[in-house]
């Protein structure tokens, strides 16, 4: 007899838990009917639903009656998807030389898909990151073996942009580093880039050779679907690499069914063959073929005059209520005015981890522990009350 030895999966050791997540399931445990669940970022309506937007059922409806097959799609998914995607994303930039696109699951596939190719192109590459960002873009990047430069972007305290960080970040940048920049929207701190400081970003992508990677994944929830996509056409126009991960989950509320895309920007239709073939021989590696529904939901809709502007007015309404929230709780007090001025579904409140627990454990509120919460995952009825047990905890 010898003595038994660990089998594969016994040296793997024990994994932080992911703390979003972890607040998710505190919430759902949560019996108290009082609660309010800011922590989780979908959009609600008044009444605190999530609903299906009325353009998608009906180009699901379409869907069931007229699709005639399961088959694969290919590697390339939806072809019409990415083409129909391009001019709203893009504007007059849609027909740029060498802009690829290919359909993602989520924006997070479109985000693994990019950096893995950045790893591929050049694996030395850094990613230049303002922080606080998103919880899962450090994951996705070191995932893919790239460093992180972090700098701050966003002083909560001050509830400001630190601009004069990221320029610094920016002059100390390497030609061929990578710099992660968010659309629109800003998750988590809702805080946007202005127009002239967009500019400066895209003189000095250009002046350092910065490749910009713009993750936009609330496009048409800030300010509309040009407004919300100034700053990256701005990009296109000053630099001739750009990458962009594109989500379709937030503007068409199409969250759990996943689609994305992920466009880039190759100089050249020669150089956009050939990155066409890294991106696609990826993606094999991943997930093969991508999942067709909402794909094909969300080009029925955009190829339907009527649906198209059946979904503009639905999105115009989303837009206008988080507009809407911002402006309630801004008018609460001094102290949450910034919240009006911000854009997209999220900000921070200026509260300590203690201060969010208390709110959790006095008041059923849950929220992130960096004070992040979903400006527009409450109902009508609950913002008084929300806004109240936040100025309390401020007090103290």
């Amino acid at each position: 007899m010898t003595e038994k030895t660990g089998g594969l999966l016994s040296g793997l050791e024990a994994i932080k838990p992911d703390s979003l997540l972890q607040l998710i399931q505190m919430a759902s445990a949560d019996t108290r009917p009082n609660k309010i669940d800011v922590g989780v970022g979908v959009y609600r309506t008044s009444n605190g639903a999530t609903p299906i937007l009325s353009a998608v059922k009906k180009a699901e409806k379409i869907l069931w009656e007229r699709q005639e097959t399961k088959a694969y799609l290919g590697m390339s998914g939806d072809k019409v998807y990415a083409e129909l995607l391009k001019p709203i994303v893009f504007g007059q930039h849609a027909d740029d030389e060498g802009l690829i696109g290919l359909q993602t699951p989520g924006g997070c596939g479109a985000l693994t898909l990019g950096f893995k190719l950045v790893k591929a192109a050049r694996p030395d590459a850094r990613v230049l990151v303002g922080t606080p960002t998103w919880a899962n873009h450090q994951p996705v990047i070191e995932g893919a073996g790239l460093k992180i430069v972090e700098y701050p972007y966003y002083l909560k305290e001050e509830t400001r942009i630190d601009f004069d960080a990221m320029i610094a970040a920016f002059d100390a940048a390497r030609p061929g580093d990578v710099a992660l920049l968010h659309g629109c929207c800003h998750n988590p701190t809702g805080a946007d880039l202005d127009a002239g400081q967009w500019a400066k970003v895209r003189a000095k992508c250009a002046e350092k050779g910065i490749i910009p990677f713009v993750d936009i994944a609330y496009q048409g929830l800030g300010d509309g679907l040009d407004d919300d996509a100034e700053g990256l056409r701005g990009l296109m126009g000053a630099c001739d690499e750009v990458i962009v991960a594109q989500s379709c989950d937030k503007n068409f509320g199409v969250y759990r069914d996943r689609v994305g895309c992920l466009f880039v920007k190759a100089g050249s239709d020669e150089t956009a063959n050939i990155v066409k073939s890294h991106i696609m021989q990826i993606a094999r590696e991943m997930w093969s073929m991508p999942p067709d529904h909402s794909a094909a939901a969300v080009r029925i809709v955009l190829e339907n005059d009527d649906l198209r502007a059946e979904w503009l007015d639905e999105l115009s309404i989303m837009r206008g209520r988080i507009k809407d929230l911002r402006k309630r709780i801004a008018s609460k007090d001094p102290r949450l005015a910034y919240i009006g001025e911000q854009k997209g579904m999220f900000s921070m409140m200026p509260l300590t981890p203690q201060q969010v627990d208390t709110l959790r454990d006095e008041h059923a509120i849950y929220m992130a522990d960096s004070g992040r919460f979903n400006v527009c995952g409450m109902a009508d009825e609950d913002v008084d009350r929300f806004c109240d047990a936040v100025l309390e905890a401020m007090d103290g």
